[in-house]
């Protein structure tokens, strides 16, 4: 059994790398982090409110000082079933957050020096499901909304948002002042009707905030669900469509490039879901001073993201 010790909720983040490397030496140092990461407010044990716990040497788990129950520090969370070091995962997160493009299984797969390609792969995806904080804020105040297509495949002739081989993703930024994006919600939809544009909204904005989008008739339902809907009629604007809206088709263009560059286009249809998220997580974090804060951020929602089987993400299920 290891050293006594109280599981507080004095968590701070390394600034550096050579910070990270000082902070995180073993696996004992690795796992003291994530205790605290789980119980920031300090340890209480489930089974009989004792605040002590011992860590357990070599192995994921504390014991409660009161009960002598054994609890599982990473049970439930997206680091759950892992054969890897904890160290390794250290490492994935602070790479993954210190590049700022982005990154690629095979090139996460180089840097760790992992095995196996399908073991990068996942542990990459396991990461990509930890960048949505369960319970995030709506957007709010004036939004910028659209949509926009992804990936292979030639314009439909059903109108509107019916792209053969192509995948329908709708945009929501906040419209700050002199032309600046605040934070943005990203999600793929099926198509562009107005109960699914409607819906779209109504899950990323809070109730009231006021909309921006072209004429198009799926954003018809707006105004109805509790927002105020200014709707613009780009063809009679005479401004094409990024000056009418620029801050969407900001992001819209920034969105394929990082598609094309960081991943080729290789984001398959039913993994489309992570790299959006993936984006989400990167855009709102741009103007971070420290990589360490966006490091400590995702290890922190890591803890509280549930497992996903190994089958469920390569089937692109979010759980």
């Amino acid at each position: 059994m290891g050293d006594a010790a109280r599981v507080d909720g004095a968590v701070n983040y390394p600034r550096t790398l050579a910070e990270f490397n000082a902070w995180f030496p073993d696996e004992a140092a690795c796992l003291a982090y994530l205790a605290r990461l789980r119980w920031p407010d300090g340890f209480v044990c489930p089974h009989c409110a004792a605040t002590r716990a011992w860590q357990l040497a070599r192995r994921r788990k504390l014991r409660c000082a009161g009960c002598r129950r054994e609890i599982s520090i990473t049970a439930g969370t997206v680091l759950a079933d892992s054969h890897l070091p904890l160290m390794t995962w250290f490492a994935a997160a602070w790479y993954v957050t210190s590049q700022k493009p982005g990154v690629s299984a095979l090139g996460l797969q180089r840097v760790l020096g992992l095995g196996s390609y399908r073991s990068a792969w996942a542990m990459l995806h396991k990461l990509r499901r930890a960048m949505v904080r369960p319970g995030r804020e709506q957007l709010v105040g004036e939004l910028e909304v659209d949509e926009t297509t992804v990936g292979a495949g030639e314009r439909g002739k059903l109108g509107r948002g019916t792209f053969a081989g192509k995948a329908i993703v709708a945009i929501a930024v906040e419209a700050l002042p002199r032309g600046a994006c605040g934070r943005v919600r990203l999600a793929r939809i099926p198509n562009c009707s107005e109960p699914v544009l409607t819906n779209f909204v109504l899950d990323v904005a809070a109730p009231g905030s006021v909309v921006y989008t072209d004429r198009w008739q799926g954003y018809s339902g707006l105004n109805a669900a509790g927002f105020r809907h200014h709707p613009t009629s780009i063809a009679a604007s005479g401004d094409p469509a990024h000056v009418a809206m620029p801050r969407v088709h900001r992001v819209s263009a920034l969105l394929k490039r990082w598609l094309l560059g960081t991943h080729q286009g290789a984001a398959r249809r039913e993994h489309l879901d992570y790299y959006l998220d993936e984006f989400t997580f990167r855009f709102n974090r741009r103007r971070s001073r420290h990589r360490g804060l966006v490091f400590y951020r995702l290890l922190e929602q890591a803890m509280q993201v549930d497992h996903v089987p190994i089958s469920q993400l390569v089937g692109g299920k979010r759980g």
